[in-house]
């Protein structure tokens, strides 16, 4: 087997997050986006220390349990949706499977129960950022989603399965819209053009709708005024099941292909809206922190609330703590919760959102928990983790294990790195005492994780 050659196979199963595994003539070969029972075609692009990677060139037939029926019509383009035209319970089982094989890798005796699915396997998203560009060179204007494995090149996505109807309507308008006025996008390269980002965020128990046109300062002779004016009439017109809460504009000359505000101008409403986990109201703005999925993430908290146990009378440390969702879930029945998150923003909205719920016991410091976790004086009684997808740095690591808590409860957005802080977290006494796999993403090969960690043999 050698690389620029090209071979045919059935994929066998598929690793975390979307490695699917073929073998050829005895060798093992790692094929990206191959779903198991698919027969493929691919091409060797990597040979080395007796491993092979290859690149998906055609799927030959597909899996026996697939679909077609129930993918969107942007399947396999799009690269957003691994797993699009496999039915849920069976997309469940793969992850299911896939995450015990890894915590199987680092520990053994442990409880694990399995996987729990959403509530809502379609329509499930509360936010997307489209990308307004072309599909192929000097094409038409598209918004939606990158073609898999592109940088540059969109795919329009006016039927998107993972968002509610009212996203595709919105973004449908909006293409419309502008293309009939013929402006341009943003072209990454040569850092001309005005349409950058549309950003789309919806609640699912209010049904508020948030809408920002993320644009250049590159005006290049258009009346922007009456453009957005019109734009925004527009959007006002579209027959919604939900309501909007505000329509923004923002302004961005950043070089990187990044959603963020030099300047936001609300050109209808205000520029956050409400939304409810478990009880609780959060106030949300276009950049806040919040999980994409509203009704799972109420499955993924009830959950981590299980683990916690009791909590009467007890200190809580919630690390990497985003807008303070898990804080603020936990603090009425705690003593004190002491919330750690780098990002200010959703620190100063972890803040309000705790006034807005009547809660007085949270605390919310805004920094790196690397630097932060040291100078904390409240002795945490148990401390909950939920960092990005790299896990926690291995100092930050340390200083946790520090503290000596019996009972650590960590929530993980991406399994791999869970099981490199578990090897290091049992070298240092704890054990694994169970997990649970709760599927926030449907249709994409993402999945969190709950794990229940104790030192010594009494602590649950």
């Amino acid at each position: 087997m050698k690389k620029g050659e090209i071979y045919e196979g059935i994929v066998e199963r598929i690793d975390f997050p979307n490695k699917g595994i073929v073998t050829v003539d005895g060798v093992r070969v790692t094929v990206k986006n191959a779903l198991p029972g698919q027969r493929i075609r691919f091409l060797i692009n990597k040979k080395r220390s007796g491993r092979c990677e290859g690149r998906l060139m055609e799927v030959l037939e597909p899996s026996p349990v697939e679909n077609s029926a129930i993918a969107c019509t942007k399947a396999g383009i799009c690269g957003g949706c691994l797993y699009q035209g496999i039915p849920y319970e069976e997309q469940l089982r793969i992850k299911e499977q896939q995450i015990k094989d890894l915590l199987d890798s680092v520990c053994e005796d442990y409880e694990f129960e399995g996987i729990k699915g959403s509530p809502l396997h379609e329509g499930y998203r509360n936010k997307m950022e489209f990308s307004f560009g072309d599909e192929y060179k000097d094409g038409p204007l598209a918004l939606g989603m990158h073609k898999r494995g592109s940088f540059y090149d969109i795919v329009t996505t006016p039927d998107c399965r993972i968002v509610h109807p009212d996203f595709c309507k919105i973004l449908t308008e909006t293409l419309q819209y502008f293309s009939e006025r013929g402006v341009k996008f943003y072209k990454k390269l040569q850092h001309e053009g005005y349409l950058r980002h549309l950003l789309v965020r919806r609640a699912v128990k209010t049904g508020e709708i948030l809408v920002a046109l993320v644009t250049s300062t590159q005006t290049d002779g258009l009346d922007e005024d009456r453009l957005l004016e019109a734009w925004r009439e527009r959007l006002l017109a579209l027959p919604l099941d939900g309501v909007f809460a505000g329509i923004l504009h923002i302004k961005n000359d950043s070089l990187a292909d990044v959603v963020q505000s030099d300047e936001t101008t609300v050109l209808w409403g205000q520029d956050y809206f409400y939304e409810e986990l478990l009880g609780v109201k959060f106030k949300i703005s276009p950049f806040s922190f919040f999980q994409t999925n509203s009704l799972g993430a109420e499955v993924l908290y009830e959950t981590a609330r299980g683990y916690v146990g009791e909590t009467k009378d007890k200190v809580v440390f919630d690390l990497y703590s985003g807008t303070g969702t898990i804080a603020q879930i936990l603090a009425p029945v705690a003593s004190k919760v002491v919330g750690v998150e780098i990002v200010e923003e959703a620190v100063e909205a972890a803040r309000e959102n705790a006034s807005l719920n009547g809660l007085s016991n949270c605390e919310f410091i805004a920094g790196d928990v690397l630097k932060v976790v040291g100078d904390l004086t409240d002795k945490p009684d148990l401390i909950i983790l939920d960092p990005p997808r790299d896990g926690i740095h291995p100092k930050a690591l340390e200083r946790i294990i520090g503290f000596g808590v019996e009972r650590m409860v960590y929530i993980s957005c991406k399994p791999t790195s869970l099981v490199r802080d578990l090897a290091v977290l049992k070298e240092r006494g704890y054990r694994l005492v169970k997990a649970c796999a709760v599927d926030m993403f449907p249709a994409t090969g993402n999945c969190e994780t709950v794990a229940l960690l104790s030192r010594g043999a009494g602590a649950i």
